[in-house]
């Protein structure tokens, strides 16, 4: 999830591997743009972009931008290594991760093109080798198509997946390697969730009807073809392939010999995606010969399996492809990133120009600046698309009034999370939808047609399409889609859960107050209590373990993937810490219990009567969701 909640450093599993899903932060206006002063020539936004490089110390990038009928500029800036000082050029090779995913799309509609198989054939007929659970198998099979679309229901890859260095694995056994994140959650082909492992399944169906390494495909069938001449899989020797660095610039990344190849492990440079975001603009044609049909580049394009895109939503993810919106324009693509690489391809089909970029540090304000400054130079000139007028509100709008949170969780384990981070108030009034969160107030959209709406910030330009849908109620309850599923709750669990998490934040602060005066106390034989001591001890020191689990979550941040993928020091450290954290919490129930036959002064047995009980319920809490004892290895 790209929303940006205030307690988002628990969700390092988004954090640590921006393969990037399809949320607000994709579907609208970017809320933290900065709007660069569009450069008038190639000279003064390659100069733009020297500065931004300089400023943030990423190393180097490489870029392409490209017209129907041409490659304006193709080039590399900056280092591919430091350490020898050796310029990037337009034909050094980056990852471009996420990037790397279309390729899968693009072989599955050659083969359905070509009459070996359909879209809608459910995965378990086809490749019956492959687990993954699904109990709604029997009506809502998961199809080739959720594979592409992210429709599964399936976790997202989990921590050990990432961690894994497959070198030499062929693909069968990267899937066979870990199958517990394979299970649908929902009915698949109901909600969008990002989940890695849903191209390479897709992939591995062509390897099966093909009898071809996939990666030997892609080559033969559109690397070559597109005029993606040294695009790889697969490991390149160096100076040819750059280096990728910690956000410091200096610290470099080990090569990364991703699980599951499919879903993000190529290498290619600015001339190869040149050739590749112009085969996009010319509809899967080069140079007169069609590799794809233009029907087909329209279908990657074009959601079909979430509830939103059966109401009729255009906007959103694909076959691994998707809409996203700067400054009033409409943009389709991928991006993606791995550790210490970060990565853009988006065109406009109608406009005819698109573009791509990549950088070798996970440097993630000095992306979104180059992008903004690439972006404000191929539009500079463009007329922005119309903006869709305001129609009535629906008839029924009113009976979608209410609280809601998110429903379609990237990674089951964030759920207890992002849940309470997530809760969103609906409303109606003036004509418009208004919605309240953590961060956004009475946010606006305002109707476009029937159940769809599009969003209305208030410093940035419109949205020029509907990313908003009130959807049908079914047997599982009352949804919107804004920018991810969201599910209806009744009022008074959502002002409990509010109360609760309230509550919980201040006993916390409350502990950590008070701990400083009875420490120092305790020092002073006059003073010490021993009677009081457990009562007061064991709450502090379940504080003190979730401080320390959120201090290795965020220590472990510049190398999650190896750190707590692996079992080190910070993954069991998180499995200990969550532990102590119940056992002190219950310890803490349990003095309160025993205090009461113990002459305890009044202030300290109320002050821990407020504090012990919210302990207790958080610790179940996050036992219900399997956060205590995580095991981020296993």
């Amino acid at each position: 999830m790209n929303r940006k909640y205030a307690i988002g450093f628990l969700l390092f599993t988004l954090c640590i591997l921006p393969l990037f899903s399809t949320t607000r932060a994709s579907l609208a206006a970017d809320k933290k743009d900065e709007k660069p002063k569009p450069a008038q020539s190639i000279a003064e936004l390659k100069t733009q972009l020297e500065k931004i490089l300089a400023d943030s110390h990423t190393p180097g990038m490489s870029i392409a931008i490209v017209h129907r009928d041409g490659v304006e500029w193709v080039a590399g800036l900056g280092t591919s290594d430091v350490a020898t000082n050796h310029a990037t050029n337009e034909d050094t090779l980056f990852r471009i991760g996420s990037t790397s995913k279309a390729f899968a799309a693009l072989s599955i509609l050659k083969l359905v093109d070509e009459g070996k198989l359909s879209l809608n054939d459910p995965v378990h007929n086809l490749a019956p080798e492959i687990f993954f659970e699904n109990k709604w198998e029997a009506t809502n099979p998961v199809r080739v198509v959720d594979l592409l679309e992210h429709t599964t229901g399936w976790d997202d890859m989990h921590l050990r997946e990432y961690a894994k260095d497959a070198k030499g694995m062929t693909l069968l056994e990267g899937l066979d390697y870990y199958k517990k994140s394979r299970i649908s959650r929902w009915p698949p082909g109901t909600r969008m969730a990002y989940c890695n492992s849903g191209p390479p399944v897709a992939a591995y169906i062509v390897e099966k009807i093909t009898g071809k390494r996939f990666e030997d495909y892609v080559t033969e069938n559109f690397f070559l073809p597109i005029g993606m001449k040294t695009a790889t899989y697969f490991e390149a020797p160096s100076p040819q392939l750059t280096t990728l660095y910690h956000d410091d610039g200096k610290t470099p990344y080990p090569y990364w010999n991703i699980l599951l190849r499919p879903a993000g492990a190529i290498n290619a440079s600015a001339r190869d995606m040149a050739a590749y975001v112009q085969f996009y603009l010319n509809r899967g044609t080069v140079n007169g010969a069609v590799i794809m049909p233009a029907a087909d580049i329209e279908r990657m394009e074009t959601p079909t399996r979430t509830w939103e895109a059966q109401q009729g939503q255009k906007a959103g993810y694909g076959l691994n492809n998707y809409t996203s919106f700067h400054d009033g324009f409409v943009y389709h693509g991928h991006n993606g990133g791995v550790e210490g690489g970060l990565t853009d391809m988006s065109y406009m089909p109608d406009a005819g120009v698109g573009y791509f970029y990549s950088i070798n540090a996970g440097n993630g304000d000095a992306f979104e600046k180059i992008g903004n400054a690439i972006k404000a130079y191929i539009t500079r000139s463009l007329t922005r698309p119309a903006v869709p007028a305001a129609a009535p509100l629906p008839a029924n709008a009113d009976d979608y009034s209410g609280w809601y949170e998110p429903d379609a969780p990237r990674n089951q384990f964030t759920q207890f999370i992002e849940r309470l981070a997530g809760l969103t108030y609906v409303r109606f009034a003036d004509g418009k939808l208004l919605t309240r969160t953590m961060n956004e107030w009475d946010q606006p959209a305002v109707p476009v047609d029937g159940e769809h709406f599009r969003y209305l910030p208030t410093k940035e330009l419109p949205e020029p399409m509907a990313t908003i849908t009130l959807l049908k109620p079914n047997s599982e309850g009352r949804f919107i889609f804004y920018g991810v599923t969201m599910k209806r709750l009744p009022a008074w669990l959502a002002w409990i859960e509010i109360a609760l998490t309230a509550w919980f934040l201040l006993a916390l602060v409350a502990t950590i107050v008070y701990a400083p005066f009875w420490l120092i106390g305790g020092l002073f034989k006059s003073r010490r209590r021993p009677e009081e001591r457990a009562i007061r001890l064991w709450p502090l020191i379940a504080v003190l373990s979730l401080a320390a689990f959120i201090a290795l979550v965020i220590t472990s941040a510049p190398d999650a993937i190896d750190r707590l993928g692996n079992l080190t020091f910070y993954s069991f450290g998180l499995y200990a810490t969550t532990l102590l954290f119940a056992i002190a919490s219950f310890m803490a129930f349990a003095s309160c219990v025993i205090a009461l036959k113990k002459p305890i002064r009044p202030f300290v047995h109320w002050y821990h009567r407020f504090i012990i009980p919210t302990l207790v319920i958080a610790t179940v809490y996050l036992m219900w969701w399997g956060v205590i004892g995580m095991r981020t290895w296993h």
